[in-house]
C-alpha cells in the first residue's frame, strides 16, 4: 500500500478493532512513536505493539478527519476510555515505502504518564 491516506485510515481501523497482526504489518520495523505531552518515545514495531496491547482500560478512537499526501498525513480523532468521552487528539504520520515510520500523538494537555509503562518508553 502506497497511498498514505489509505494507510493511515487502515492504521486507525485495525487499531480500533485490536487486529494486532494487521495493525503491526502497517508499521516499519523501526517505527518511532512519540507523545510530546508526556515526553515519551517508543522505538520499534514490537515495543509499539506491546504499548497498545498493555494500554489500560477499554479505549476507542473515532476518526473525524484524515488528510495526507504521498508521504505525510494527519488524523484528527475523538477518543474514549471505559465508555466515557475523554477528548480529542491529533496524530501526525510519516510514511515511507508503504509503511508508517513515524507517529506523533498530540493530546489536549501535558500530563504525567501513568505508571507501568516505563519498560516500553524513553523519557525526554
Amino acid at each position: 500500500m502506497t497511498d498514505a491516506r489509505a494507510l493511515i485510515e487502515q492504521f486507525l481501523e485495525t487499531l480500533e478493532r485490536r487486529d494486532w497482526q494487521a495493525w503491526s504489518e502497517l508499521l516499519d520495523p523501526e517505527v518511532v512513536y512519540e507523545l510530546p505531552q508526556s515526553r515519551e518515545r517508543i522505538r520499534g514495531r514490537e515495543t509499539y505493539l506491546r504499548f497498545n496491547q498493555e494500554y489500560p482500560g477499554d479505549w476507542h478512537l473515532r476518526p473525524r478527519l484524515v488528510i495526507a499526501d504521498a508521504g505525510d498525513g494527519v488524523a484528527w480523532f475523538d477518543w474514549e476510555v471505559d465508555g466515557e468521552a475523554a477528548g480529542e487528539g491529533i496524530a501526525f504520520f510519516g510514511v515511507v515505502g508503504g509503511a508508517i515510520v513515524r507517529v506523533t500523538d498530540y493530546w489536549p494537555e501535558p500530563y504525567d504518564p501513568p505508571a507501568g509503562r516505563e519498560h516500553l518508553v524513553e523519557r525526554w
